[in-house]
């Protein structure tokens, strides 16, 4: 496993995304950001995110499609990314995840508690 972490709250806005995209960030974000962000424990990364790795949000699974090259040093740092489901292989914009998976997360699984985890 590279990385590990509990969703610990999240804000007003954070779940209007859900099927496009989410933003995720540790859980001393900024008020402004934690307003449209999961928030999540802080975890420590024990790799790079790769394309082909899985990263499981609550009890779903994401096949990582393309990283931006913003995404590594922010997700190490700040524990932030823009999750991006489209599933493309080139990133939108340098702070993306691009993630693909069977199933879009819904407002039901974003509860606290729920796991995010990232594998090889």
């Amino acid at each position: 496993m590279k990385y590990y972490a509990e969703i610990t709250g999240w804000g007003d806005e954070a779940k209007a995304f859900l099927k496009e995209l989410n933003y995720i960030f540790n859980d001393n974000a900024p008020s402004e950001l934690a307003e449209i962000s999961i928030l999540h424990s802080i975890g420590e990364m024990k790799g790079d995110i790769e394309v082909g790795d899985t990263i499981i949000i609550a009890e779903k699974a994401f096949e990582v499609t393309a990283v931006g090259d913003e995404a590594q040093k922010t997700f190490k740092e700040l524990g932030h990314a823009t999750i991006n489901f489209a599933g493309r292989d080139v990133p939108d914009l340098p702070g993306h995840i691009m993630l693909k998976g069977d199933e879009a997360l819904t407002e039901d699984d974003i509860v606290k508690g729920a796991k995010i985890e990232i594998y090889w």
